[in-house]
């Protein structure tokens, strides 16, 4: 059976359709079953990330298409608001696809390595709960390897460029540096960490941290030494940081017009700079109308991005010379040692 890649990204489709369509991470098993039942699909991997949604299917053309179609009745979009921004990819273009996904070849930050962690832990999602077998489990290993190998021998992630090291930068211009600032981070996952880490590095006096699990929240201030600490509370803190960066899981915005504008009198209208992360988005879009607020979204970090894409743009030959090499051994059945998928008799293929 064929595998498919029915998705959008940062490519296609703005903030305001993506998060349309993201999925919560405590959700994913379920929207895989259902999309599994409704279109019929062999196999399937979910992956939801700020900067795309992407389904990787194994089945006949139509099942592709019937995915396709129940993703727009599910997220409650029309074809005519996507705007051609879903793509349906066959093979051998979805098989290259997976692959530049994997390596941070498709990223809006070229190179950047927190998408191959993201998709690990989508088709390991997906693979605990018995959306993936023989077709998918191959694949995505041979994905994971070449990442591995494109990290090695070439210069393409060369610096440790990411999103949150970005929206630094971006911080950065506004301000012209970020030494001395103080800043709230919402959020502790991944990019709320590498957004701290960054910070502190670059000598921002104090980061408050806030994360609804409060545990989580105390365990990464006390790792980031004296300069971060952990808050149960973020509203009293956001009257006197210079700088709040949000990157939650919530399914709606935490930060809406009324309370950035009340926030905003609570500070007298000292100015203050909002970065949205989040997909779905943190702050209500509108606040950017109220005096003294500068906002910028996930989105917004790309021209920064693109001046990187340049510096790196020399590597992508040898990049995409190493992925093409792979996709023609992957669909044409090379062969390499043999490896079983934990936790199942499902053999599979590996590079070398």
């Amino acid at each position: 059976m064929p595998l498919y890649c029915v998705g959008l990204s940062h490519k296609t489709a703005p903030v305001a359709l993506r998060e349309r369509f993201a999925v919560a991470e405590a959700d994913l098993p379920s929207a895989m079953a259902r999309v599994r039942a409704a279109a019929g699909l062999d196999e399937i991997v979910w992956l939801s990330t700020c900067n795309r949604v992407e389904l990787y299917l194994v089945g006949e053309p139509a099942r592709a298409e019937a995915a396709r179609h129940w993703l727009f009745q599910n997220c409650h979009v029309d074809d005519e608001t996507a705007g051609g921004a879903v793509y349906s990819l066959g093979e051998p273009e979805s098989v290259a696809h997976l692959f530049r996904v994997a390596s941070g070849l498709d990223s809006m930050v070229l190179g950047e390595t927190e998408i191959l962690g993201q998709l690990k832990k989508a088709y390991e999602t997906a693979r605990q709960h018995g959306h993936t077998a023989a077709r998918l489990n191959r694949a995505f290993q041979r994905a994971f390897h070449i990442a591995k190998q494109i990290r090695s021998q070439t210069n393409i992630q060369r610096g440790g460029i990411s999103v949150a090291s970005v929206a630094v930068e971006l911080a950065e211009h506004i301000f012209e540096s970020v030494e001395g600032r103080h800043v709230l981070v919402l959020g502790a996952g991944d990019t709320g960490e590498k957004v701290a880490r960054a910070l502190l590095s670059r000598g921002a006096a104090a980061v408050q941290i806030w994360n609804r699990s409060v545990e989580r929240g105390r365990a990464l201030a006390e790792t980031l030494g004296p300069r971060a600490a952990s808050i149960p509370d973020w509203p009293t803190a956001a009257t006197s940081v210079d700088i709040i960066i949000t990157s939650t899981a919530a399914q709606g915005v935490i930060l809406d017009f009324a309370r950035v504008s009340d926030l905003m009198i609570a500070r007298r209208h000292r100015p203050l700079l909002l970065i949205d992360l989040a997909v779905p988005r943190d702050v209500e879009p509108s606040v950017i109308s109220l005096s003294d607020v500068y906002l910028f979204n996930v989105d917004d970090l790309q021209a920064i991005a693109d001046s990187h894409l340049r510096k790196r743009q020399a590597e992508m030959e040898r990049c995409e010379s190493i992925i093409q090499e792979k996709v023609a051994a992957l669909l044409n059945g090379g062969a390499g040692p043999r490896l079983v998928v934990p936790g199942s008799s499902e053999p599979m293929l590996e590079v070398s």
